[in-house]
Formats: structure tokens, C-alpha cells, sequence
């Protein structure tokens, strides 16, 4: 699998659709992180971009992931593969209830 590091830009001046899909969002974005689709979604402090880390076999099909995000037709983006992609996040510990 390879990784990609997707740069996007965000409506200065978002709509009120917007704004309506960012619940979607974030719901769809939890799914991709449970999944390891996604390993990265980061927002700016001024909230003008997003970084989102993401696995894909290729270019072609982290272009379908994005594609399946609600907020996909508002994004502005611009796709860098990647040659790794560390990360300081330690895995959630598997409880037993042995």
C-alpha cells in the first residue's frame, strides 16, 4: 500500500451546506481512522486547510476515498505521494478479559 499526504484548501467563507456536512464529515473521517484508511486528519488554526494522511494502493484510489468524503466537492486539493508517513500515536491497548 502506498501513502499519500493530501493538501486541501477550505472555502474562506464557508456556506451554510458546508457547515451542514461537517457533522458527515467527521462521522466519515472516524470510520476511515477505525479502518487505517485514513492515519492522519489535521485542521489549521485559521481553518483554511486540511491535511489528511491517507493509505491507498494508488494515486487513482485515494482519489476514490476522497471522493466518497461529504465535503469532497467544497475541497480545493492537492495530492503528494508519500515516501513514509511516522507517526508518535501508540496503538490503543487490546483489553482481556481473561
Amino acid at each position: 500500500m502506498a501513502q499519500f499526504m493530501i493538501e486541501v484548501a477550505i472555502p474562506a467563507e464557508p456556506n451554510t451546506e458546508f457547515i451542514a456536512l461537517i457533522p458527515a464529515q467527521r462521522a466519515h473521517i472516524e470510520k476511515l481512522l477505525e479502518q487505517g484508511t485514513v492515519m492522519g486528519y489535521s485542521l489549521s488554526l485559521d481553518r483554511s486547510k486540511l491535511w489528511i494522511t491517507l493509505t491507498a494502493r494508488n494515486e487513482r484510489e485515494a482519489l476514490e476515498t476522497l471522493r466518497t468524503f461529504p465535503l469532497y466537492g467544497y475541497f480545493e486539493l492537492s495530492m503528494h505521494p508519500l515516501m513514509f508517513h511516522n507517526s508518535s500515536i501508540r496503538p490503543l491497548l487490546k483489553v482481556s478479559l481473561n
